[in-house]
């Protein structure tokens, strides 16, 4: 089949990378990446494999006719068999502009768990909204990367038969556990090998809630733990107004090493002792537990998206917006690894182990192919979703 891939933006984020993984590994389908916005760094790789990534150059926030045409000449043009839409905005215009273009097959991409009001902006909950609307007729499947995701847009008004659960997957042969590349970026860093080092891996965004991770630091510091910390994603710099901010009024900056965006995911994941995600809302499926928790690296994570689900037993899981929560499981996790060194090496098996086992990338590739083969618009899957989460 030839699938277009309709998507906002193709710079950092969960939903870009699953996007860029999904494109390369299935070679059965013949794949066309289309940005509304302008070239970024997963357009760049993409094309560098071999995939080819078209830009309609639509302004960040603002909305265009111009790139609408183009989006739908292409369209009318190409006759792709399927367009996969990617996150609330592609869904509502690269939808549409699919239906007027006659794509006889049309699936949208939900890669979020919930809509806070007065931290999501109105924008993006209007939008939404309006898909919610539309969802009976528009789509003719909505693909969710987390349970907890498909139950919250069955919540919001999202046409529920329609909805199916594909979780994310990895390639795993690069998410292994190496303690000798861990450690080897410990030293370009800086930071001794037997110092305990935590971190979170994630954007500059509210929903990732940095200064509850903050604000636990400085409770665990207060209670004579000496742990050294790496914050990693786009836009986490110590030149960025809002982490100087973050990191002076605690008194942080000499133990906080803010590295901005890598590349290096799997030798950040083995330098770290435990990874900790401290959203407060927002998350589908947060691949950056799963990508911690394949190299071995236990997780303490905040109740969001599908976090439990994915640490199981195996990790830690808090109430959001709770740093008095947050730092008694990191202290708790941090014990363990002192004083019962057999059980935290089991932890760290275990969680290899699990990654490995329930999500493979070819498992997830296969879902979609099953998916976009569905056949004619009646043709629906069983959905996956099992009612509310947990």
């Amino acid at each position: 089949m030839r699938v277009a891939h309709i998507i906002t933006g193709i710079g950092e984020g969960g939903a870009q990378a699953v996007l860029c993984r999904l494109c390369i590994n299935d070679t059965r389908n013949e794949h066309t990446v289309i940005c509304m916005m302008q070239e970024a760094r997963y357009g760049r790789l993409l094309a560098e494999r071999g995939i080819r990534v078209v830009y309609l150059g639509m302004p960040r926030g603002k909305l265009r006719i111009g790139p609408l045409v183009r989006l739908w000449r292409l369209l009318r043009r190409e006759r792709f068999d399927v367009v996969q839409t990617w996150m609330y905005h592609a869904d509502l215009l690269g939808g549409l502009v699919s239906r007027l273009a006659g794509v006889p097959r049309i699936c949208w991409g939900i890669r979020h768990s919930g809509l806070v009001p007065g931290e999501s902006s109105r924008s993006t909950i209007a939008v939404a909204r309006l898909c919610a609307m539309l969802s009976p007729w528009l789509p003719h499947a909505i693909v969710c990367c987390a349970d907890n995701a498909a139950w919250m847009h069955q919540k919001l008004g999202y046409c529920g038969h329609k909805l199916h659960v594909i979780p994310n997957g990895y390639a795993l042969d690069d998410l292994m556990p190496d303690p000798e590349g861990g450690g080897g970026l410990r030293d370009a860093l800086g930071v001794p090998r037997n110092t305990v080092l935590i971190g979170m891996v994630g954007r500059l965004n509210v929903q990732k809630h940095h200064e509850n991770l903050l604000d636990a630091l400085v409770k665990l510091r207060s209670q004579g733990e000496e742990v050294r910390c790496l914050l990693v994603g786009e836009g986490v710099r110590h030149d960025m107004p809002d982490v100087a901010r973050w990191l002076t009024s605690r008194g942080l900056e000499n133990i906080v090493n803010a590295l901005g965006t890598r590349t290096d995911i799997p030798a950040i994941m083995n330098a770290l002792d435990l990874h900790v995600l401290s959203s407060a809302f927002g998350e589908g499926f947060p691949n950056v537990v799963a990508e911690a928790m394949a190299c071995g690296t236990p997780c303490v994570t905040t109740d969001v998206g599908d976090a439990a689900r994915i640490v199981g037993d195996i990790g830690w899981v808090v109430p959001p917006r709770d740093s008095e929560a947050l730092a008694a499981a990191i202290g708790e996790a941090l014990r363990e690894r002192r004083e019962q060194p057999e059980a935290w090496l089991a932890r760290q098996a275990r969680a290899h182990r699990h990654i490995h086992a329930e999500y493979g990338l070819e498992r997830m590739v296969e879902a979609y192919r099953q998916l976009w083969r569905a056949g004619t618009p009646h043709d629906t899957l069983e959905p996956q979703t099992e009612g509310a989460p947990r």
